[in-house]
């Protein structure tokens, strides 16, 4: 693999750094160095390994095509990223992008000509877990899990300090290299889209609305200055670099805002998760060292629950969601298979109905509600996410934080909810 020493080197010190601090996602109860099982990549190597799925290889993509079609991710979720800000930075370039692909719960990275293909999946509880695939043609081929490097970048601040995904926005130069000393921007359905996409290429349309993807920052005394203009309501990207050697010719901009919403969702599940088992594992050994009766709920761990239960539920419900001041349309026939996947009630409603005039959702309140994470996060993490949910939507909350949900927006998502998620409806009462 290509990478200056020096990066190396670097990288080496700094996730060395970290093992020695003992990060508490790697302690009791979460012990996330341990081998994860319960994800899609391990149980496709464990297919692979009994013969009962085969990956093909093929000149052009390497494993792409095969892993995306075994892990049931579409061509379509395709968004492209030509900073140099991922660890095959040498690979990557505005006229050689990095492809990301996604579903639910994986995430694939490939470059051209890159050594590996990069994965991110979900472990239920200890939230994403990487891996690569190397790009060489074998029998049965390895996927080989991460020692540290990656949590480096993908445990810190910009994903609530527990593994997991995040899309940065940067000003990047015409050779793919950010402008690291003018900020970055942590993106998510928070961010406005004039701070959104620096460094990656957007296709769709967006009206008089303007975001920082499909051009350059030039100017190193004052590298804010993008000509945005240029990068606006792009629906042809063959100009910039060969598409054709991609599986699709999109960088959805669709696909790159339900990739912003999900990854930080995703992050305050994980979190959630965490704080549940955590509190609850110190709660233990405490009631055992003071002879407390084994059931003993603190008062910190009650607190540590809510805290993390509330800000899951401030995100699934979109609270401070930048608000759209045009109609959003995408290139790619990704918003039409998003959509199909949703679970509908009676009427017809799915959380994954999309709005994309004013906002992103019909009904805003997060379709992850039904991810694995969820489902298998603590009974009283959930208990307590239901209760705050049904009071939200029973207009009981008087913080003004869910002022932007109507009162037709309560009574749609309170409703399906009772109908797709009944057992979870019934614990907030």
């Amino acid at each position: 693999m290509n990478i200056p020493r020096t990066f190396i080197i670097a990288v080496i010190v700094v996730a060395s750094s970290t093992v020695l601090a003992q990060e508490p996602y790697d302690e009791e109860p979460i012990n996330y160095s341990d081998k994860s099982v319960d994800n899609p990549i391990a149980r496709l190597q464990e297919q692979v390994d009994e013969g009962k799925q085969s990956l093909e290889f093929d000149e052009n993509h390497g494993y792409l095509k095969s892993v995306l079609k075994a892990l049931e991710i579409s061509p379509e979720s395709q968004v492209l990223v030509y900073s140099k800000s991922s660890f095959q930075l040498q690979q990557i370039s505005p006229r050689r992008p990095r492809a990301l692909y996604f579903n639910d719960d994986s995430y694939i990275g490939w470059v051209q000509r890159g050594d590996v293909i990069e994965v991110m999946t979900t472990d239920p509880i200890r939230g994403e877990v990487f891996y690569t695939l190397e790009q060489q043609p074998e029998a049965k081929p390895k996927f080989v899990r991460d020692q540290g490097q990656c949590t480096v970048c993908h445990a810190s601040s910009r994903t609530q300090r527990v593994p997991g995904g995040l899309v940065r926005s940067m000003f990047v130069m015409s050779s793919g290299m950010p402008h690291y000393g003018a900020g970055t921007f942590n993106t998510d359905q928070t961010s406005p889209l004039s701070e959104r996409w620096g460094g990656w290429y957007v296709t769709g349309t967006h009206g008089e609305m303007r975001h920082m993807g499909n051009v350059y920052s030039n100017d190193r005394y004052k590298p804010e200055n993008l000509d945005r203009e240029a990068g606006a309501n792009v629906t042809d990207l063959s100009e910039m670099f060969q598409v054709d050697k991609y599986v699709t010719p999109h960088s959805d901009i669709v696909a790159l805002m339900v990739l912003e919403h999900q990854l930080q969702m995703q992050n305050y599940l994980t979190l959630a998760s965490h704080e549940s088992r955590r509190s609850a594992h110190h709660d233990q050994v405490m009631n055992k060292a003071l002879e407390r009766p084994a059931n003993y709920v603190s008062e910190t761990t009650t607190r540590r629950v809510q805290s993390a239960a509330d800000k899951v539920v401030k995100h699934m419900l979109m609270v401070d969601e930048a608000p759209l001041t045009a109609t959003i349309a995408g290139t790619s026939r990704f918003a039409e298979e998003f959509q199909a996947k949703g679970i509908k009630d009676s009427q017809g409603r799915s959380l994954r109905d999309l709005d994309l005039k004013t906002r992103l959702f019909k009904y805003p309140c997060s379709y992850m509600i039904y991810s694995k994470t969820f489902d298998k996060l603590p009974l009283d993490m959930q208990a307590t996410i239901a209760k705050r949910l049904r009071e939200v939507l029973a207009g009981e909350d008087t913080s003004g934080d869910f002022d932007h949900l109507t009162s037709a927006d309560r009574k749609a998502i309170s409703e399906i909810l009772q109908e797709t998620k009944p057992d979870l409806w019934k614990l907030g009462q």
